[in-house]
């Protein structure tokens, strides 16, 4: 337990918990409304917050959350009123983001290509305790959203038609969802970085869905596979000095791969007794009787 001993280690595993939690608990309504590529996005479009925290001498996190809802905001929007043109107008944002962060963090006085780095890939030592407290409290915001709307998000998630005629305010919803999403990815860059932060939102989710078709039980088993590479990468970045991100997200696709291989022979053996099953139900129905004369045609 020797990696429990420096300080910024136990600030990186507090970090990677809350992170291995929230990434997934928003990735399965990504998922559900395949936008799974949405946090790469938002991941551009944080960096130039993390520049303007940089330029003005303020909290990288705090400017990065306050950018990234924005885009997201606007994305929402192009996704609403784009149409045709909403890929082009999309892909400029995420562009632009990209690169008017590493503008400003080159143009600001304490901006560097490790810090850029530490951003784009994670880091380990750079989580201090103001960054911890900003990420509690973004990461409790994203918990009660993701547990307290559940069911409106799932049903928004899963038909938007059926959920705007129950009467749910989808728009709201919608907004909401992206708003949470650009939360996380700025809560997460510390650990994994704004380049891979994607791939812990969707890839826990995908890895749970392999053996689990329940959303309850995808939701729980997602959270539980995310936590646990994140808390798993964190201590092997530790120990063999690599970057916290690359680790977290290859344990991620590794978990996927296994319960992937895993899922084909339990979906064969499901399919076997539900046919046993079937033939079963069908031997023991009695055969019919021939109808009384007094009610024959």
């Amino acid at each position: 337990m020797e990696f429990l001993n420096p300080p910024f280690m136990q600030r990186a595993l507090l970090a990677a918990v809350l992170v291995g939690v929230i990434a997934p608990a928003v990735g399965i309504y990504l998922v559900q409304r395949r936008q799974a590529l949405m946090g790469d996005g938002i991941g551009h479009i944080a960096m130039t917050g993390v520049g303007l925290g940089f330029l003005l001498s303020t909290s990288p996190v705090w400017m990065a959350t306050a950018v990234a809802v924005a885009g997201a905001v606007v994305m929402e929007l192009i996704r609403w009123y784009g149409r045709a043109r909403g890929d082009i107008a999309l892909a400029m944002l995420f562009y632009g983001g990209m690169a008017g962060g590493v503008l400003l963090i080159n143009l600001s006085d304490t901006g560097s290509n490790a810090n850029l780095t530490s951003y784009l890939f994670g880091s380990l030592s750079t989580v201090s305790s103001e960054d911890i407290v900003s990420i509690c409290l973004l990461a409790a915001f994203v918990l009660l959203v993701t547990l307290g709307l559940r069911r409106q998000l799932f049903a928004v998630s899963q038909d938007e038609e059926f959920a705007r005629v129950t009467g749910l305010p989808v728009r709201a919803l919608n907004l909401l969802v992206a708003v949470t999403a650009a939360v996380t990815v700025t809560v997460a860059m510390r650990v994994v970085g704004l380049l891979l932060v994607s791939a812990l939102m969707v890839v826990p989710v995908a890895a749970a869905q392999q053996i689990s078709r329940s959303f309850r039980v995808t939701f729980v088993l997602s959270v539980v596979i995310g936590t646990a590479v994140t808390l798993a990468g964190t201590v092997t970045s530790y120990y063999q000095d690599i970057p916290p991100g690359a680790t977290i997200v290859l344990l991620a696709i590794a978990v996927f791969v296994a319960l992937t291989l895993l899922a084909t022979p339990l979906a064969r053996s499901r399919a076997r007794r539900s046919e046993a099953a079937s033939e079963e139900c069908t031997l023991e129905v009695p055969a019919s009787r021939p109808a009384p004369d007094e009610l024959r045609v």
